[in-house]
C-alpha cells in the first residue's frame, strides 16, 4: 500500500510498490526494509495475501470471515482469516482447479472441480473424498434444498451428484452440444445453464423438466456491433427472484427479467473479449462485469451511475439538464465515414458545403441522410440488418457438428427410423397426414433399444428372407409419396388433366413389377441359404472323416478296483425290471429270504452284498483268528495242588 498526494488529494494505492519474493529469508527482508524506503513504507492489510504465480478463483465465505483463493503453480488453495488479517492455512492439490464452491458458512466444507474431471471434497481437517465425472467439467452449482451438485461441461448432459445419498442421479438432457456455465437461483431454486449455441436453458429441479429457453445470441447484437463468430454464453448470474445477468463470448452483458424473453439492457465492453464473470452489488445497485482486460462497474437502472462524493454537484447538473432538455448542435447532423458515403453514392459531395470533414469521417445534415437512405434502400434497413444477423447466427449453428444420439442396441434400426422421420418432415403432405408416435420416443418400445437380447440378427434366416420385402416396401412407399406430391402439384395447375406422358394404370403396372422383383429377390435369398447349408454339411462331413479317434487311458487310484462295463450294464438291466422279477432274481442268488409268520404275513430278509474290500478284510480277520488259536497254549497246568500237613500262616 502506498500513499501519495496530488493537488491536496490523498491517493491510497493498494497494489503499488515492490513485492518481496517468498523465497527470501527473514534476515534479508529486514535488511531490505532498512535500506529501501518503498519497502519500509509498505502496508499489508492481509499478510501474504498473494499467490506465487497465478490466482484463478477467489471467493468469500458466507459469514464474511474467510477468503479462499486457488492458484498455480503449484496447484494450491489458500485460506485467509479477515479477523486476524493473516493466512490461516494452505493446502496443495494434485491438479489445477477450474472452480470451487463453499458449502458451509465458514471454510469447513469445500468442493473443488479439477481440470482432470475429478471432484474433490475437503473438510475442516483437510482432504475428505474424491470422485470423477464422465466428461470434463467447466462449472457447477449447489442446490441446497435437495443437496444436489449440478455439473456442466463438455457434454450435452448435466450431471447430478446427491451428497445426502452419496451417488449420482439421472442427468438432465439438454439440447446443446456443450454447456459452459450454470447457476441456481437462491430464491426459488431455478437452475439455468448457458450453452455454446448462445442459449440459456432453465430447468425446474423439482420435476427435472425444462421450463424455458432464452436465445441470447441474437439479442446480444447491438446497433454498432459486428458479428464475427457465434456469441456463446460465458457468464451467468442470478440476482433476486426475477433478475438474471448473462455474459457472452463477444463481450456483451445482457440483463434479463425472467418474465420476458427480451433483455432489459445490453452493455457492451467494446473489446470483443469473453465476459469472465458477472456479479451484483446490491447496496449500491451496481453490476460488476469483467473480461480479461477490464472490470466495469455500472448501474443497471442508469448506465452512468451515481456521481462520486468529491463531485456530487454533477447530480444537480444532470437533474437540471433532464428538466430543461435542449437540442445540441450534433442532434441535427449525422456522422458518416467514407465507406458509408460510397454505399449511399455521395462521394461526389466530398469538398462541398454539404459535408464537413471531422476526424476520420464527415458530418452531414440528418434530413439529407435519411432522404438519400430511403432512395437507396426502399426497405427498412434495421429489419434487413437483423435478418442478416439472424441468418448468420443460424448458419454458424448449422455448421456445428450435430451428433445423432443413437442407442447402444439396434443402432441400424434407430438410424433408419430417424431418416424416415426426417423424410416425413420434409414431405409437403406432413400437414395433412396424421402424426403417428415415433418408436424411438415411445416408452413401450424403449426396451428394444436398451436390452441386448432384442438385437436384430442380420445373419439369421428370417432376417435375410424378410429384408427384401422390407426394403421393397420402403422404396415403394417413397415412390408413392413422390407420385402423390407430383399429382398434387399438377392438380393445382391443371385440375382435370391427367399426368402427361403416363397412363392411369401406370401405378398398377409398377406395383406388379415390384412384386415380381420382390419374389425373385426372396427366391434368390432362399437359394443362397440352401447353398450355405449344403456347404456346412459337406465341411462337417470332411471334418468327421479326417478325425482319427485315439484310445484314451485312465489311471486307477490306489485302493480302487477295476469293474467291467458288463457289471454296470447288468445292474442297469436289473433296474429296468419290475419288483417281482428283481425279488425272484435276488432269491435265486441267495440274497433274499422269504418266511411266513404266525399271523399269516410274510417276512423278507435281505442279505446286503459285500464289496470285494470288505470280503478281503473278513478273510484276513478269519485267518488271523485261526493263527492265534494255533499259537494259544493252555494254562491248566499252572493250577496248585492241595498240600498235606499244617497250613502256612
Amino acid at each position: 500500500m502506498q500513499v501519495s498526494s496530488l493537488n491536496e488529494v490523498k491517493i491510497y494505492s493498494l497494489s503499488c510498490g515492490k513485492s518481496l519474493p517468498e523465497w527470501l529469508s527473514d534476515r534479508k527482508k529486514r535488511a531490505l526494509q532498512k535500506k529501501d524506503v518503498d519497502v519500509r513504507r509498505r502496508i499489508e492489510l492481509i499478510q501474504d495475501f498473494e499467490m506465487p504465480t497465478v490466482c484463478t478463483t477467489i471467493k468469500v465465505s458466507k459469514d464474511g470471515q474467510y477468503i479462499l483463493a486457488t492458484g498455480t503453480y503449484k496447484p494450491r488453495v489458500r485460506c485467509y482469516d479477515t479477523y486476524q488479517l493473516s493466512l490461516k492455512f494452505e493446502r496443495c492439490l494434485d491438479s489445477e482447479v477450474v472452480t470451487f464452491e463453499i458449502l458451509s458458512d465458514d471454510y469447513s466444507k469445500i468442493v473443488f472441480l479439477h481440470n482432470d474431471r475429478y471432484i474433490e471434497f475437503h473438510s475442516q481437517s483437510g482432504f475428505y473424498y474424491k470422485t470423477r465425472i464422465p466428461k470434463f467439467g467447466r462449472d457447477f452449482s449447489y442446490h441446497y434444498p435437495s443437496c444436489d451438485l449440478y455439473f456442466v461441461g463438455a457434454s450435452s448432459e448435466v450431471y447430478r451428484l446427491n451428497l445426502e445419498q452419496g451417488r449420482y442421479l439421472n442427468p438432465l438432457q439438454t439440447d446443446a452440444a456443450e454447456n459452459n456455465v450454470c447457476d441456481i437461483n437462491a430464491a426459488h431454486g431455478l437452475f439455468a445453464t448457458g450453452t455454446i449455441e448462445g442459449r440459456v436453458e432453465c430447468w425446474d429441479p423439482r420435476v427435472r423438466k425444462r421450463v424455458g429457453v432464452l436465445d441470447c445470441a441474437l439479442n446480444s447484437v447491438t446497433a454498432d456491433s459486428d458479428i464475427n463468430s457465434l456469441p456463446t454464453i460465458s457468464a451467468l448470474k442470478f440476482n433476486g427472484a426475477l433478475t438474471m445477468a448473462v455474459g457472452t463470448s463477444t463481450g456483451q452483458v445482457l440483463l434479463y427479467d425472467l418474465r420476458s424473453d427480451k433483455p432489459l439492457l445490453v452493455k457492451d465492453h467494446q473489446y470483443g473479449l469473453p465476459i469472465k464473470s458477472v456479479h451484483f452489488q446490491n447496496s449500491l445497485d451496481l453490476v460488476l462485469s469483467s473480461d480479461s482486460r477490464i472490470v466495469k462497474m455500472w448501474n443497471r437502472n442508469s448506465v452512468l451511475g451515481p456521481a462520486p462524493r468529491w463531485c456530487s454537484f454533477l447530480d444537480n447538473l444532470t437533474e437540471e439538464l433532464e428538466e430543461n432538455p435542449e437540442s445540441t448542435v450534433y442532434d441535427d447532423y449525422k456522422f458518416v465515414t467514407k465507406k458509408d458515403l460510397e454505399n449511399l453514392g455521395l462521394t461526389h459531395l466530398i469538398g462541398s458545403p454539404f459535408l464537413r470533414a471531422y476526424m476520420h469521417g464527415f458530418f452531414m445534415d440528418i434530413r439529407l441522410y435519411h432522404k438519400v437512405k430511403l432512395m437507396v434502400n426502399p426497405f427498412a434497413y434495421e429489419e434487413y440488418r437483423k435478418d442478416r444477423i439472424r441468418q448468420k447466427i443460424e448458419e454458424t449453428r448449422a455448421q456445428r457438428v450435430q451428433l445423432k444420439k443413437l442407442p447402444k442396441v439396434n443402432k441400424e434400426l434407430a438410424l433408419k427410423l430417424i431418416e424416415e422421420e426426417e423424410e416425413k418432415q420434409k414431405s409437403t403432405l406432413k400437414k395433412k397426414a396424421k402424426s403417428l408416435p415415433n418408436i424411438l420416443t415411445d416408452d413401450r418400445f424403449k426396451v428394444m433399444f436398451e436390452n441386448p437380447d432384442f438385437q436384430v440378427d442380420e445373419e439369421s434366416e428370417e432376417f435375410r428372407l424378410l429384408n427384401p420385402l422390407v426394403s421393397r416396401i420402403s422404396e415403394k412407399r417413397k415412390k408413392h409419396l413422390r407420385l402423390l406430391e407430383q399429382r398434387e402439384l399438377q392438380a393445382k395447375s391443371e385440375e382435370e388433366e391427367e399426368p402427361e406422358g403416363k397412363p392411369s394404370d401406370a401405378e398398377s403396372s409398377e406395383s406388379s413389377d415390384d412384386e415380381k422383383a420382390w419374389v425373385e429377390e426372396v427366391r434368390k435369398q432362399r437359394r443362397l441359404l440352401q447353398q450355405e447349408e449344403r456347404a456346412k454339411r459337406q465341411e462337417q462331413l470332411k471334418e468327421d472323416q479326417q478325425t482319427v479317434l485315439k484310445p484314451q487311458f485312465y489311471e486307477i487310484k490306489a485302493g480302487e478296483e477295476f469293474r467291467s462295463f458288463k457289471e454296470s450294464a447288468t445292474k442297469q438291466k436289473l433296474m429296468n425290471k419290475t419288483l417281482e422279477d428283481r425279488l425272484k432274481l435276488e432269491a435265486k442268488h441267495g440274497t433274499l429270504n422269504v418266511s411266513d409268520t404266525a399271523v399269516g404275513s410274510k417276512q423278507l430278509t435281505f442279505t446286503l452284498k459285500r464289496s470285494e474290500q470288505q470280503k478281503k478284510q473278513q478273510e484276513a480277520e478269519k485267518l488271523h483268528r485261526q493263527e492265534r488259536k494255533k499259537l494259544r497254549r493252555s494254562a491248566g497246568h499252572l493250577r496248585s495242588r492241595p498240600r498235606r500237613g499244617r497250613p502256612f500262616h
